[in-house]
């Protein structure tokens, strides 16, 4: 378990205001893991294909990094992710799905609850 102490300090040198911003919500609503995977550092995050995607169970998925436009997806999913490819962008869009960033999910679902992170 990490604290909010240790996270404030690896949140000073982040330098893209919005990441900066959804790491102080998940710390705000008590979502420490998620906060120190956020303030971890950047080549830790992950990249997660549209393959990957599209093998997980359920329809709310969270990706701590960003989506990239490898392979097809073929169902309708919600994904909250810091970034998506351009390619990731058209076949999401495609296949019907919603893209958002993980601040909004977090607005909208402060416990997160039936979202599958990765």
């Amino acid at each position: 378990m990490i604290s909010k102490t240790k996270i404030s300090k690896r949140v000073k040198r982040k330098t893209k205001p919005e990441l900066v911003e959804t790491i102080e919500l998940a710390k705000k609503k008590d979502l420490l893991d998620l906060a120190k995977k956020l303030s971890g550092p950047t080549r830790k995050q992950s990249k997660v294909s549209l393959d990957k995607l599209n093998k997980v169970k359920t329809d709310k998925i969270l990706v701590v990094g960003k989506v990239l436009g490898q392979g097809s997806i073929d169902k309708k999913i919600s994904v909250a992710a810091l970034d998506f490819s351009e390619q990731a962008k058209e076949k999401l869009e495609k296949s019907g799905s919603e893209m958002q960033s993980i601040k909004q999910l977090i607005e909208k679902d402060s416990k997160l609850e039936g979202v599958e992170v990765l």
